[in-house]
C-alpha cells in the first residue's frame, strides 16, 4: 500500500477513536477518574480518618437464640454478650469499662476509636476547639451541669462509695442530666458526629503512655501525672457536670483510671477502618 494511503488510513482510525471517546457517556468517563472515596455504615461518619459512630453508644444483650434487646442504659452490664449500638434518639450506655466498651464494639464488627481519631472527629475539617466551632457556646453541648452526687449522696466526698454512689443507677435517671443521643443537636460536627462534648465520657483505645503528650494539648496539670498515671485508661470529652477542669472542649480528657473503672459518667462510641468505593 503506498505511503499516502497508509497516512489516510491512519488519520482515519485515529478520527474514529476520538469520535467514539467523545461520544461516550459522560458518567462512565467521570467514574473512571473519581478517586476512590472512604465507605462507612450509615450510623457512622468518616472523619479523623476513619469511620466514627455518630451517636454514643447503648447496648443491645443477646439472647440464647441469638436475637438482640435493649439493654437498660443505667444499669451495669454484667452477665452476657453485648453488642454496641449508635442510634439517634435513645439514651446511651453509662456505668461501662473500657474493657467492656472494647467488647462490645468488637460484638459489633467495631473497636474503641484512638484518641488521634477520636479528637480529629471531635474538631473536624475545619480543626476547631469545640465540635461546633472555635469558641465556647453555652448550652450548645450537654456540659456544665450541677454535681449530681452532691444532690443525691451529700456534699462529703468522703462518703461517697464507689458501687453505692460512683455507681448509684438513679444518677442517670434523674431527669434534665443524662439527656439522649442527638437531644443536643447544636452540639454536632461537620461531618455529623454528636456529643463529642459533654453527656457522657467516652472512652478510647490508648492507654497513658508519654507519646501522649504529642497527640492531645494537656493542661499542665494533666501533663505533670502522665509518668505517673502510665497504663492506666483514658477518656475523653467530658460530661453532663464537667466544665473545662481538665482541658477546653475537644481537648477535655481523663487519665486517672483503670481500664476496668465504671461509673455514672463514663460512655463510648465505636469507630471502625473505613472501606473504599
Amino acid at each position: 500500500m503506498p505511503g499516502s494511503a497508509l497516512r489516510l488510513l491512519g488519520s482515519t482510525l485515529a478520527l474514529s477513536v476520538g469520535l467514539a471517546l467523545a461520544m461516550a457517556p459522560v458518567g462512565r468517563r467521570a467514574e473512571a477518574s473519581e478517586p476512590r472515596r472512604a465507605r462507612c455504615p450509615s450510623e457512622m461518619a468518616f472523619t479523623g480518618g476513619a469511620c466514627v459512630d455518630r451517636w454514643e453508644a447503648r447496648l443491645l444483650k443477646r439472647a440464647d437464640d441469638g436475637s438482640l434487646a435493649p439493654f437498660a442504659p443505667h444499669e451495669r452490664p454484667k452477665g452476657g454478650t453485648f453488642v454496641a449500638e449508635s442510634r439517634g434518639g435513645v439514651r446511651p450506655q453509662a456505668y461501662i469499662s473500657r474493657t467492656e466498651a472494647a467488647s462490645a464494639c468488637e460484638n459489633a464488627g467495631k473497636r474503641l476509636c484512638s484518641v488521634s481519631e477520636w479528637y480529629g472527629a471531635c474538631r473536624g475539617e475545619a480543626n476547631t476547639l469545640y465540635p461546633y466551632g472555635a469558641t465556647y457556646v453555652a448550652g450548645r453541648c450537654n456540659v456544665g451541669k450541677p454535681h449530681l452526687l452532691s444532690i443525691l449522696h451529700g456534699k462529703d466526698p468522703l462518703a461517697w462509695s464507689y458501687d453505692g454512689a460512683f455507681n448509684d443507677p438513679a444518677l442517670d435517671q434523674k431527669p434534665g442530666f443524662l439527656a439522649g443521643t442527638g437531644e443536643y443537636a447544636g452540639c454536632v460536627t461537620d461531618a455529623g458526629v454528636f456529643d463529642l462534648v459533654g453527656n457522657l465520657h467516652e472512652w478510647v483505645s490508648d492507654r497513658v503512655e508519654p507519646s501522649i503528650v504529642e497527640k492531645l494539648p494537656l493542661t499542665p496539670g494533666i501533663r505533670q501525672r502522665v509518668r505517673r498515671n502510665t497504663g492506666k485508661g483514658v477518656f475523653m470529652g467530658g460530661f453532663f457536670s464537667t466544665t473545662n477542669q481538665h482541658g477546653d472542649g475537644c481537648a477535655f480528657v481523663t487519665m486517672a483510671h483503670e481500664p476496668a473503672y465504671h461509673d455514672y459518667s463514663t460512655g463510648f462510641r465505636c469507630c471502625k477502618d473505613a472501606e473504599s468505593r
